[in-house]
């Protein structure tokens, strides 16, 4: 694993932790000014950015898409376990930000 793309799956994480965290403390405030109770809009909101988080982490489902079958069928499996790389780091950043919105709510996450 190259330092580069050790950079890049840190910052995936982080983007997608970004996002969970950001939009659902902003969700929250724009309940709060709509008269709907926050924690409970904050708690909504964590559990359905996950997939939005993981989108905007990895730069586009496409690409990756794209990347996979790059790799599957021509043969370069080293794109595949970088692709593969990029999303679990994603993912772990949201479920990161989703643990920290259950902690702050105090709420139990339902799949």
């Amino acid at each position: 694993m190259t330092r580069e793309f050790a950079g890049t799956l840190v910052m995936d994480f982080f983007v997608a932790f970004g996002v969970i965290i950001g939009g659902s403390i902003i969700g929250g405030i724009g309940a709060f000014l709509i008269g709907k109770p926050p924690l409970s809009a904050i708690h909504d909101l964590a559990a359905s950015l996950k997939i939005w988080a993981l989108v905007a982490a990895i730069g586009g489902t496409f690409d990756a898409i794209t990347t996979l079958e790059r790799g599957l069928f021509y043969g370069t499996h080293s794109d595949v376990f970088k692709t593969l790389g990029m999303i679990c780091a994603a993912l772990g950043g949201a479920n990161a930000g989703t643990f920290i919105i259950q902690w702050i709510t105090q709420e139990q996450l339902t799949p």
